[in-house]
């Protein structure tokens, strides 16, 4: 039974300590059961050295809760140039959020 639960968590990816999920082209940092998540969109890519990178990525702190309307749990939105600069401030962001429970 250990072994199982080990082979589960070695498949999960985190990112300052929440999780980190891709699909297809949204990525979602955080963890569903919290009360905010972060959602990064990838909108454009560049290639280099044959390997394409994101160059617009969306980032947009969305609220969990179900009853609200989906247009009224977007609570924050950017745009950055680099994925990095997009992980960097949806942490930020989510950090922030969550610590005002």
């Amino acid at each position: 039974m250990d072994k199982e639960k080990k082979t589960e968590q070695q498949g999960n990816l985190l990112y300052k300590g929440r999780p980190l999920v891709r699909s297809g082209n949204t990525i979602y940092y955080g963890s569903m059961t919290d009360k905010y998540v972060a959602v990064m969109k990838i909108n454009g890519e560049t290639e280099f050295n044959g390997e394409k990178l994101p160059n617009k990525v969306s980032v947009q702190i969305w609220s969990t809760d179900e009853e609200l309307r989906p247009r009224d749990r977007i609570l924050k939105k950017t745009e950055k140039d680099t994925l990095y600069d997009a992980m960097n401030i949806a942490s930020i962001w989510l950090e922030r959020q969550l610590s005002e429970r």
